[in-house]
């Protein structure tokens, strides 16, 4: 992941336009808009919000959000619409409280920051996935993304779930969910039980690569030590919001927007596509996950870092589009570009139901399943 400097801004202009995410980028009554930076080249739960110093993008994707942003406002806020209570309090507060009661609450919400493109990551000649245990541990996109695309490589993925916390994206569309997951195994273990932690312990230390989106302490807390798999010659894959020595929350958009990646217009700023974070972060330690010096690492994904490696410090403004007959296009200096809307991608195979392969797959690796529980 370069610099986004190294990209001509007519070859961003065009890769934006082509890219699908421009045609989810404007006003709902106004034309696409090109977002900044170089993401191309490699939603509705959110909202850009003013603080009394600046901007801040505010999550609400949870089912206990509400009751979270009412904490952290110290007032009652409507479980169906927080966002008036949640604004006025922001207009008078600094975007450094917000971040500070946010990472206390756990919270997806950030003051939106300068671009500050970290320095690049180097990547090393790409090795072969194909037959390796992926064991994934992701939820939502960015994680299942990397698993997904190792499993596209040939790389055989298991996605772990417990009862009590299931992928949330299971409740979502579930042609997007049959798209990430299409072809894994399924396997449902509760920590909670001797029996299923011990499994649980040997199926990590099975696995030649460990995909996990959570704060270290999740993991932790199942009886589960990166540091001692990674000794052991695994690869472990961490993605994050900012970082393991961060305790920050993060969803797709406030990510985004936070790093710096904010379009605008004559009316204000508003987020870049859906969740956009996600999926280059998803692409990003895909990549990673398949350089030659992989095995035996910790890979630390940082969602914020992956979205600032695309932004540029250049104040050059976005090209306007304009309808061309039927079609939106941007003009650059090689050409017109046509705004290309988002093309759908048919899943490989079925999602499997949650906990269906429990027991097939720890027998497949010798694993007991004398005691463990089955859905």
């Amino acid at each position: 992941m370069g610099p986004a400097a190294e990209t001509p801004p007519s070859r961003r202009v065009r890769d934006w336009a082509e890219s699908g995410v421009a045609a989810l980028t404007g006003r709902p009554d106004g034309p696409p808009l090109v977002p900044p930076g170089d993401a191309a080249t490699v939603g509705g739960s959110g909202r850009l919000l003013r603080t009394a110093d600046g901007l801040a993008a505010v999550s609400c994707a949870r089912p206990d959000d509400p009751a979270l942003l009412g904490a952290l406002i110290c007032a009652e806020v409507d479980p169906a619409d927080p966002w008036p209570a949640v604004t006025a309090w922001l207009a008078s507060h600094s975007g450094a409280e917000l971040a500070d009661r946010a990472e206390m609450l756990g919270i997806a919400a950030a003051p939106v920051q300068p671009p500050t493109p970290p320095e690049p990551l180097p990547l090393a000649p790409p090795r072969s996935v194909d037959g390796l245990l992926v064991v994934d541990f992701g939820s939502l996109w960015a994680a299942p993304l990397c698993a997904h695309l190792l499993g596209l490589a040939g790389a055989r993925v298991v996605k772990v779930e417990t009862p009590s916390r299931p992928d949330g994206a299971r409740r979502g569309n579930p042609g997007f969910y049959a798209l990430l997951h299409g072809g894994h195994e399924s396997v449902c273990l509760d920590p909670g039980r001797p029996a299923d932690r011990a499994a649980l312990s040997e199926l990590v230390a099975a696995a030649d690569v460990v995909v996990e989106a959570s704060r270290p302490r999740a993991l932790a807390g199942f009886g589960l030590d990166a540091e001692e798999s990674v000794a052991r010659g695994t690869t472990w894959v961490s993605i994050t919001a900012a970082g393991r020595a961060s305790g920050r929350v993060g969803f797709g958009d406030d990510v985004a927007a936070a790093a710096g990646l904010v379009a605008r217009d004559a009316d204000g700023p508003m987020f870049v596509g859906d969740a956009i974070a996600d999926p280059l972060t998803g692409l990003a330690a895909a990549a990673l996950a398949c350089s030659a010096d992989a095995p035996g690492r910790l890979i630390e994904v940082s969602m914020t870092d992956v979205v600032a490696a695309t932004l540029t410090d250049s104040r050059e403004a976005s090209p306007t589009a304009r309808q061309d007959g039927h079609r939106w296009v941007v003009d650059t200096e090689n050409g017109v570009a046509e705004i290309v809307k988002p093309r759908t991608r048919p899943a490989t195979g079925e999602a499997p139901e949650l906990g269906r392969d429990t027991a097939t797959v720890l027998r497949s690796l010798g694993i007991r399943t004398s005691g463990v529980s089955t859905l």
